[in-house]
């Protein structure tokens, strides 16, 4: 038996298109939407990301090819995006988790996504 939330929103759904929604289609409309609506990456703006690298990143990481010094003991950029396993997805929802390592930065979503995307964009 589905939630009352879900028939709520399948009526709702129903009442707005000009056509029946089957109870599957109305499944896969809710996974596509949560899927859009989750997603920081999606939408990212790679050279916003940069500003804020270079703002709030580059005094413990190597941000950018001009950048001459940073902390020994963490990678660059360039470095994280060459890895096999990056994901820019995955990166960004790190990014808004609090790490023991890293400061804790008050990043939004977008923050977050825009600069996964600048290091994603780093990757040769």
């Amino acid at each position: 038996m589905r939630g009352l939330r879900y028939q709520s929103f399948l009526l709702y759904i129903q009442r707005i298109c000009p056509r029946r929604i089957n109870p599957d289609q109305g499944m896969l409309l809710i996974a596509v939407m949560i899927g859009l609506t989750l997603s920081p990456a999606m939408g990212a703006d790679a050279d916003h990301g940069a500003e804020l690298a270079k703002r709030w990143c580059a005094s413990c990481h190597v941000v950018s090819s001009d950048q001459k010094q940073a902390s020994a003991d963490v990678p660059p950029f360039a470095a994280l995006a060459q890895r096999s396993d990056f994901s820019a997805e995955k990166l960004a929802f790190f990014l808004l988790e609090p790490h023991p390592k890293m400061p804790n930065y008050p990043l939004s979503r977008n923050e977050a996504g825009d600069i996964a995307a600048y290091i994603g964009s780093l990757r040769k």
